[in-house]
């Protein structure tokens, strides 16, 4: 059943002689996190996980327990291992937690929690947070501005000849596994032994293969390396066609555990088949294969390859994601885009957005050069914003260079350059970092957690100051 918390304690009374307390921010983000909002809309995703989660069962985390370690693990980067070693460790970190003198949650219970409360849940309670914000007038949402950045998944580079390596490794591990149900079934019989063939060690020698060719030059090493991804798509469609006969199989069985194996295969089956058609075009037939269409990971395939330009790093291999924040710190707005389309285009939905959460647009909006589009200024201008100061790329006419040099228009700049150094925090702090979630989903709550957490710490550290 889920609990909303624990009886309270406080544990600093247990032992006065130590004179616990906790930091002036961390009491503040302490109060916070009281807000019953916030609490309400994550014990809705928690009691999603069996249909009578809210009044049978035997007793849960408590729902203030698992959203005050979520936090936790975001304010200091910490694996899901780490924060709960180190909140058991602490009494002041078991105090803010409200753990008290309760076991904390293993970290595996602590995942399976996290997976309950979805991207749109983290969205939601990112706009509590910036209203908090503004009732305790950390900001006011005068000023707005924009920009995108890039958050890697968790992937190694993507190389077509790995790629297929893993596919064959993955499903080979399928077919083992099919090989044992069946068997237990009594059905192994009616499929020929060489159906079972495992081709990932041959798949992972030709890979490796490749890449020794590849350091290579020449003719003749690149012949070698054409030869070696002959024979490993070879060895991918040989375990794709295996893998299919297999599969009718299963689908006879009926029961439930090959029901989850024909729900792995058919997740990486076509993904497999799509990086065998990617190396095909690009290493056999010497086609150039577009970024959009390329598939980078099996484990991550929702991954884009990302150019905007960076002198440092031509490529990067995530997902885009845009941030609007305003006066104080607050990030009021995140989205995480598909592919990797132009900024220019976000412009609209940013302004709609801040109306939507602050009831009025902002008096000032400001960008880069890639946010200046023909439509983009008078769109804002029409909205009701006074002052519009995205930057106009390329050869300017002299009505344009004298509007640019105006001095509210070299203020807005400056204070657009800020953008570049929140970025920098974010992803400094482990807010924006590498993603170490898994799935699509997983990179949505990833995102979210890191900016709530942030906007959370930033009004705290804000109410500790005037204190």
């Amino acid at each position: 059943m889920i609990i909303d918390r624990y009886d309270p304690m406080n544990l600093f009374e247990l032992v006065p002689k130590l004179q616990l307390g906790m930091e002036p921010e961390l009491a503040e983000l302490d109060r916070l996190l009281e807000d019953d909002a916030l609490f309400r809309r994550v014990k809705a995703d928690l009691c999603r996980r069996y249909p009578r989660s809210a009044t049978r069962g035997r007793h849960s985390t408590p729902v203030e327990v698992v959203l005050r370690m979520l936090v936790v693990r975001r304010l200091y980067d910490w694996s899901y291992a780490e924060t709960e070693r180190f909140v058991s460790d602490s009494l002041v970190l078991r105090q803010f937690c409200r753990l008290y003198l309760e076991p904390a949650p293993d970290d595996t219970t602590l995942l399976r929690w996290a997976g309950l409360i979805g991207p749109r849940t983290v969205e939601q309670l990112n706009e509590r947070a910036v209203a908090l914000a503004r009732s305790l007038r950390v900001t006011r949402g005068r000023r707005l501005r924009s920009d995108s950045t890039v958050v890697e998944t968790n992937i190694a580079y993507p190389r077509d000849s790995a790629l297929l390596a893993d596919g064959v490794r993955v499903l080979g591990r399928a077919l083992g596994r099919a090989r044992a149900l069946l068997g237990g079934l009594g059905r192994a019989a009616e499929v020929a032994p060489r159906e079972f063939r495992d081709r990932s060690a041959s798949a992972k020698r030709l890979a490796h293969r490749i890449a020794e060719a590849a350091r290579r030059r020449g003719e003749a090493a690149a012949a070698e390396r054409r030869e070696a991804y002959r024979r490993l798509l070879a060895a991918a469609g040989a375990t794709l066609r295996q893998v299919g006969r297999v599969r009718e199989r299963l689908a006879e069985a009926g029961d439930a555990a090959s029901a989850r194996l024909l729900g792995a295969i058919d997740h990486f089956a076509p993904l497999v088949r799509r990086v065998a058609e990617q190396a095909e075009r690009r290493v056999l037939r010497g086609e150039a294969v577009p970024a959009a269409e390329k598939l980078l990971s099996l484990f991550e395939p929702h991954s884009y390859v990302i150019r905007r330009g960076k002198p440092h790093k031509a490529a990067e291999f995530g997902r885009k994601v845009w941030l609007d924040e305003v006066d104080g710190g607050i990030v009021s707005r995140y989205a995480v885009l598909a592919g990797n389309p132009a900024d220019a285009a976000q412009v609209e939905g940013c302004l709609l957005a801040h109306e939507r959460l602050f009831g009025r647009p902002p008096d000032l909006f400001a960008g880069d050069r890639g946010l200046h589009a023909p439509g983009n200024e008078a769109f804002a201008e029409r909205r009701g914003v006074r002052r519009v100061a995205l930057p106009q790329p390329g050869a300017k006419d002299a009505a344009r260079r004298r509007h640019e040099r105006q001095r509210w228009y070299r203020r807005a700049l400056r204070f657009r350059a800020g953008a570049e150094g929140r970025i920098s925090v974010l992803k400094r702090r482990g807010y924006l970092g590498r993603c170490r979630d898994k799935g699509e989903a997983g990179f949505g709550r990833w995102v979210g957690w890191g900016i709530l957490t942030h906007n959370l710490a930033t009004i705290a550290r804000a109410r500790a100051a005037r204190a």
